[in-house]
């Protein structure tokens, strides 16, 4: 009797939740990737489960104060954190962080993963990945490469081609893509490394000259553009986005999270929302979002402690 009443209340929670407002944390401000995408999902989710998902954001130190406060919140499914690719870089950027992602979270759902775009100034006489190997090796210290801030995806993105090809491309670290993007069509860095969301624009305005994007396939938004593992093989470096709760949120209602959120992304309207930033979308299973976070945290420390990376 006591098993069959607890596998009802189990069904019982799971019909009710949410009963009141969740909180959907972002580590970034208003306007950035992830501040995005966390109201494209919230918007979805609230139009799907009857109750409002309100976005807080809580920038600083690289993501980490809004990841700190849901690992801190009560395991109820009633704050959530919009997960940037950052949680991936942060335990080997920080040595100080007063909690473990991979721990102290747990996985609800990917989004979507958004290449970066291998982009230089028009200025610079290139066309190909291998053209500017080639060109950066014939003019050492001559070509820059501006990212988002030291330790984004951008700039992890730039490590990792310095370390496949042998170049010594010259790191410049802005404070968002937004200024990063001005200097790069300006002409005072030669190269990008920045997501598709932040280039796609500019691109296809002639303002800067795509060589490759940094996905295993070729993105739909760019489809005549070739991958850099083409000529680098092995090369993938990219930004994927999802959803995240405390550890030890019911299983019950991390899977109705999960469900409403697979079905956010087979939506028609959502779907080309995220193809028009150059996204793919990240369906999957809890087990399988965790995979991929545990995946890409053992792959960038391991970049970020070869290069010798600190956080500012």
């Amino acid at each position: 009797m006591v098993a069959g009443s607890s596998a009802l209340s189990v069904a019982a929670r799971a019909d009710t939740y949410p009963s009141h407002p969740v909180r959907l944390v972002v580590g970034f401000a208003a306007g950035s990737t992830t501040d995005i995408l966390g109201r494209l999902m919230g918007n979805w989710l609230s139009e799907r489960l009857g109750q409002q998902f309100v976005i807080e954001n809580h920038p600083g130190a690289g993501g980490n104060v809004g990841a700190e406060i849901v690992v801190r919140s009560p395991p109820d499914g009633y704050t959530l954190y919009m997960v940037p690719p950052a949680v991936a870089a942060n335990p080997a950027l920080y040595t100080n962080l007063s909690f473990d992602f991979l721990k102290d979270a747990a996985p609800v759902a990917g989004v979507v993963r958004v290449p970066n775009v291998v982009e230089v100034n028009p200025s610079v006489p290139v066309k190909t990945v291998p053209e500017l190997i080639d060109y950066a090796k014939a003019n050492p210290g001559k070509l820059s490469f501006a990212s988002a801030g030291i330790g984004t995806a951008s700039h992890l993105a730039g490590q990792l081609f310095n370390a496949m090809t042998g170049l010594h491309l010259q790191h410049v670290p802005y404070r968002g893509d937004g200024p990063a993007m001005v200097d790069l069509i300006g002409g005072q860095v030669q190269v990008g490394f920045a997501t598709m969301t932040a280039s796609i624009a500019y691109i296809r305005a002639d303002k800067l000259r795509p060589l490759a994007v940094t996905t295993l396939k070729r993105s739909d938004a760019l489809p005549n553009i070739p991958t850099v593992s083409e000529f680098v093989p092995g090369f993938e470096a990219s930004s994927w986005f999802g959803i995240a709760a405390p550890k030890d949120t019911p299983a019950d209602i991390i899977d109705k999270l999960n469900r409403e959120t697979n079905a956010g992304l087979a939506d028609a309207k959502i779907a080309a929302r995220l193809a028009d930033m150059g996204g793919m979308p990240l369906t999957g299973s809890p087990a399988d979002y965790g995979k991929l976070i545990a995946d890409e945290t053992a792959k960038w420390g391991k970049v970020i402690r070869d290069a010798g990376i600190k956080a500012e």
